[in-house]
């Protein structure tokens, strides 16, 4: 049985078709959330991974118990996936205020509207299919099940007002899906570059939208390891990067 260990929660990281990884937790860790979010969406949950570390997060928010009635769901076209998302969040400290299903975004229909979407999408949509179908549905953007444009016309038919989107991608794929969200009404609010090393490209963005359009989106850039700046370090973790993340991952 492969289990992924986190500070407050195990993860059963076996049958899903996306396993435990650094983009989804860099995405759990730096949303922000408020403390009256009341309905929250994870979509393409995978192990749930995510959704559990939103759960977390706002059950460590002191206003929390003014808000006994907080509900995250977390979908994914995986049925595999939605089940070992299910029986992660049981056996979690938050179970109450966890759901997975088993449906597709085109198939879910919310009953009330969406305080936070988050999503860690495909990726590689102008690359070749890789052989295994379940794969290629949670890495790739197949037809309009789950691309970035769904979920940007997902979220403004769903999203409060005052809602927002936060999503990571590809660097990329930055200024096409900034340019998309704004034609749709919904703003860049803040960015966050990410790049494993000072020596490497920026791989990874973290985007938060809403309808509210600021002066100017807040940037900032994170930079995961370095050994040179950081050698009593023995992986090289930085500063910002331990702080992000220092409340889940195990020493």
């Amino acid at each position: 049985m492969s289990v992924f260990h986190f500070k407050s929660f195990d993860v059963l990281n076996e049958a899903s078709s996306m396993k435990v990884n650094t983009d989804g937790v860099l995405l759990g860790a730096a949303t922000d959330i408020a403390p009256g979010d009341r309905h929250i969406l994870d979509i393409g949950t995978g192990t749930g991974t995510i959704a559990l570390m939103l759960a977390q997060r706002y059950s460590d928010l002191p206003e929390s118990a003014l808000i006994p009635e907080r509900h995250i769901c977390g979908i994914d076209i995986d049925g595999p996936s939605a089940l070992e998302a299910a029986f992660n969040f049981k056996a979690s400290p938050w179970a109450r205020m966890l759901e997975a299903r088993h449906c597709s975004l085109r198939q879910y229909f919310p009953e009330h509207k969406l305080d936070l979407i988050v999503s860690n999408p495909p990726f590689f949509d102008d690359s070749l299919l890789p052989p295994l179908e379940r794969r290629s549905l949670a890495r790739h953007t197949v037809g309009p099940a789950l691309s970035f444009a769904a979920l940007v016309d997902f979220s403004c038919e769903y999203l409060k007002e005052d809602g927002r989107l936060a999503v990571i991608l590809p660097s990329d794929q930055e200024k096409r899906s900034i340019r998309y969200a704004a034609s749709c009404g919904l703003y860049l609010n803040s960015i966050l570059r990410v790049r494993t090393t000072p020596k490497k490209a920026v791989m990874r963005i973290i985007m938060q939208f809403s309808r509210q359009r600021p002066e100017k989106p807040e940037e900032k850039l994170l930079t995961i390891q370095d050994y040179a700046s950081y050698p009593e370090n023995r992986n090289g973790y930085t500063a910002d990067y331990l702080a992000l993340t220092g409340d889940f991952y195990l020493k």
